[in-house]
């Protein structure tokens, strides 16, 4: 294999996230749905980033809302991530990397409450070499300090890993700092092409 690291995003990589999916778990109401979707997700970036604090931010959003939906909102900012459903050919895949003795790492966007709570609920995540969430570093990819951290903190060198990640502005920053990568698609087939697996 041209690899000895094979680094993974999360979202859409090794879980689906979708999240107007997730909101319809709570809301069945169009009205509702809107309400909800415009006072949560306009600071989901920001929440990825850490640059604002979750339960703060949790709490500013409950407290502007309709009294009817207090409650639904609460519920959504403490247990949304149970809706992220697993790719399971993503899952086989990293069973049988770790199986050839290859070293898996993950670099993801995610809040803190996510990074808290993740190997509890995506045991897959225990197979890991080393895990990088950006909220509790208050950086997000594409930003290259993130993709740096990764490579300085498990000693790395880019060009002995290979990325995976659903948006090309993400591989493409990995790209600019020496670490190839594709664009995943859930195409698994493709991914072990392009590393010679």
């Amino acid at each position: 294999m041209k690899y000895k690291n094979i680094v993974f995003d999360f979202g859409n990589v090794i879980g689906r996230f979708d999240a107007d999916y997730i909101l319809s778990q709570y809301v069945h109401s169009k009205e509702d749905f809107t309400i909800l979707a415009d006072a949560i997700f306009k600071n989901w970036p920001a929440l990825d980033a850490g640059t604002i604090d979750y339960d703060q931010t949790a709490t500013e959003t409950i407290t502007e809302l309709p009294d009817s939906l207090k409650d639904i909102a609460r519920d959504f900012y403490t247990n949304w991530f149970q809706y992220i459903s697993p790719l399971t050919d993503t899952w086989d895949f990293i069973h049988e990397l770790k199986a050839a003795g290859c070293s898996i790492y993950l670099l993801s966007n995610a809040s803190t409450r996510f990074a808290e709570v993740a190997k509890h609920y995506y045991p897959i995540l225990n197979e890991f070499d080393g895990i990088v969430f950006s909220a509790p570093l208050k950086l997000a990819k594409p930003d290259p300090s993130i993709y740096q951290y990764l490579f300085d903190t498990f000693h790395l060198s880019p060009k002995k890993c290979f990325f995976l990640d659903d948006l090309v502005e993400n591989i493409v920053a990995g790209q600019a700092l020496g670490m190839d990568g594709i664009v995943f698609t859930g195409d698994i087939q493709a991914v072990k092409n392009a590393i010679g697996f």
